[in-house]
C-alpha cells in the first residue's frame, strides 16, 4: 500500500500558470482571508503595531519578530523564480471539524483559540484554506525556527545525486577537514541525519542549556564562527547512529558538510536547486553567522504559499512544477516509517512515529510526516492523500504547549474529512 501510493504521486506535475488576486473573503473561494487581529492581540503587541526588536521572545515583540526576523540579522537572499508556478485554488474553502477538550470544534475556533500567524491547507497543487493573523499577510515571510533542517536533509540527498558527496557514511572530516581531530569529525553523515551523532548536547530550550549557548556564539556579530563553536562539543556519550538525541549541532554539521563539497552557500545551493525549480513565487532568506555562514538548523524565512510549494514538493516524493527536483528514493528513504523497535521509532512522547532524515514521522499506515519548529511552527504531509497543512506561529512555549496538541488532532481530522480520493 505504501509503495503503491508513493508511485502514485511521483508522476510529473504540471501547474497552472495564472494571476491569482489576494482577496480578502471566503466568499470568492479559497482566497486569503485577512485579520488584523488575534488571540490575546493585546499582549502580542496590537496597540504598539506589532513592534520588532529585541528580545526576540518577548511576548509584544513575537508576531513582529517572526514574521520579520531577516531584518533583525544578516542573511542570504534565496531568489523566486523567474516564472513562478501559481497554485489553483478551491471554489470553496475546507470547513474542517474535530472534537478537543471534550469541545466539537471547527478550523475558525482553531483560530480563534491559538496564536496562529498563518494557517494554509493545500491538496495536491490545489490551496483550500488561506488565513493569517495578527495583521500578518501573504506578502510577509514567516521564520521556520527547525523546519529549516528539513531543507538542509533535502539539500544533502540533491548533493549525493550530484556526487558532490560520495555517500552518507563518509565521515564529516572527509567534507570538513577543520573537523579532523575532533569526535564530530569521526561521525558519518547518516548518524548527523539521524539526530544520532552520539556527542554530549542538551537542548531543552532553557536559557542555559547547550542549544542557548550554541545559537548565542553563531548569531554574535563577534562570534567565533561555526566551525570553533563546534569544537566547543567534544564529548562522546553513544556510539554514531545509536541513541536518537535531538541536537541542532548535527543540522549545522550537515550545512557545513554541504558548503564545503558543493562550494557554494546553502541559500545559493537552495536557490539553484530547489526553490526556482519548484517555482517558488517570493524571495526567501536565510539567516546567517557573523562568517556568512547559513545557520543551518533554523532561521529560514518564506511566505506560506512557498512554504507549501515545498511541501507538495515533498507530498509528490520530489516531483513538482513537471521535474523531478529532489531524487524520488531519498525522500522515500527520508520519510519511510522507522522500524519497529530501532532506536528510530521513538514510540513514546509527542512523536510515537519516529524520525527519518531530519523530518518527524507521524504515527499511522499512511506515511505522513512533519517539519517542525518550536514555538508552533509546522509543515504536515500525508503523501497518499497529497494534503499539505502549513501553520506559523508565535506561542510563548517553546514545545508541549496545548495548542500543539490540538493542532494534531485538527490534522488528522483533515486527514479524515478529505484524505479521500473522491472528497474535495
Amino acid at each position: 500500500m505504501y509503495l503503491f501510493r508513493r508511485f502514485v504521486y511521483a508522476l510529473p506535475i504540471v501547474l497552472v500558470i495564472a494571476s491569482m488576486p489576494a482577496v480578502s473573503g471566503s466568499e470568492q473561494g479559497a482566497n486569503p482571508v485577512f485579520s488584523a487581529t488575534g488571540p490575546d492581540a493585546l499582549e502580542y503587541g496590537e496597540k504598539l503595531g506589532y513592534p520588532v526588536g529585541s528580545p526576540l521572545l518577548h511576548q509584544p515583540n513575537m508576531v513582529g519578530n517572526y514574521s520579520h526576523f531577516d531584518s533583525l540579522h544578516p542573511s542570504h537572499l534565496v531568489a523566486k523564480a523567474g516564472t513562478p508556478s501559481t497554485l489553483e485554488r478551491a471554489p470553496a474553502e475546507v470547513s474542517v471539524t474535530y472534537k478537543y477538550d471534550n469541545q466539537d470544534l471547527t478550523i475558525k475556533d482553531y483560530l480563534a483559540r491559538n496564536p496562529t500567524t498563518g494557517l494554509l491547507i493545500a491538496r495536491n497543487n490545489s490551496i483550500v484554506f488561506e488565513h493569517y493573523q495578527y495583521g500578518r499577510t501573504d506578502q510577509d515571510r514567516f521564520m521556520s525556527d527547525s523546519m529549516a533542517k528539513t531543507f538542509v536533509s533535502m539539500l544533502v540527498g540533491v548533493a549525493i545525486a550530484e556526487h558532490k558527496i560520495s555517500s552518507i557514511d563518509d565521515t564529516v572530516q572527509t567534507y570538513v577537514p577543520e573537523l579532523q581531530h575532533t569526535v564530530m569529525g569521526t561521525v558519518p553523515i547518516r548518524a548527523l541525519l539521524h539526530m544520532a551523532s552520539g556527542i554530549a548536547f542538551a537542548q531543552n530550550y532553557s536559557d542555559s542549556d547547550d542549544d542557548a549557548t550554541f545559537h548565542r556564539l553563531l548569531f554574535s556579530s563577534v562570534g567565533p564562527g561555526p566551525i570553533a563553536t563546534i569544537r566547543r562539543f567534544n564529548t562522546r556519550i553513544a556510539e554514531p547512529d545509536n541513541v536518537f538525541s535531538y541536537a541542532s549541532l548535527d543540522t549545522e554539521v550537515l550545512g557545513l558538510v554541504l558548503t564545503h563539497a558543493t562550494g557554494m552557500s546553502l541559500a545559493d545551493y537552495l536557490q539553484s536547486r530547489i526553490w526556482q525549480p519548484m517555482g517558488a513565487e517570493a524571495d526567501a532568506r536565510w539567516i546567517t553567522d557573523n562568517t556568512g555562514q547559513e545557520v543551518a538548523s533554523c532561521c529560514f524565512d518564506s511566505t506560506l504559499r512557498d512554504y507549501a510549494r515545498f511541501g507538495l514538493l515533498l507530498a509528490h516524493d520530489g516531483a513538482f512544477n513537471g521535474r523531478q527536483i529532489i531524487p524520488r528514493q531519498w525522500v522515500l528513504d527520508a520519510t519511510k516509517p522507522a522500524t519497529p523497535g530501532s532506536f528510530l521509532a521513538l514510540g513514546k512522547g509527542n512523536h510515537p512515529g519516529g524520525y527519518g532524515y531530519q523530518v518527524w514521522l507521524l504515527p499511522g499506515p499512511g506515511g505522513a510526516f512533519a517539519l517542525e519548529g518550536i514555538h508552533g511552527q509546522r509543515i504536515f504531509v500525508d503523501p497518499e492523500s497529497g494534503l499539505v497543512l502549513v501553520h506559523t506561529a508565535v506561542r510563548t512555549q517553546a514545545v508541549g504547549a496545548p495548542g500543539e496538541a490540538e493542532l494534531l488532532v485538527l490534522w488528522r481530522s483533515l486527514i479524515k474529512q478529505y484524505g479521500t480520493a473522491s472528497s474535495m
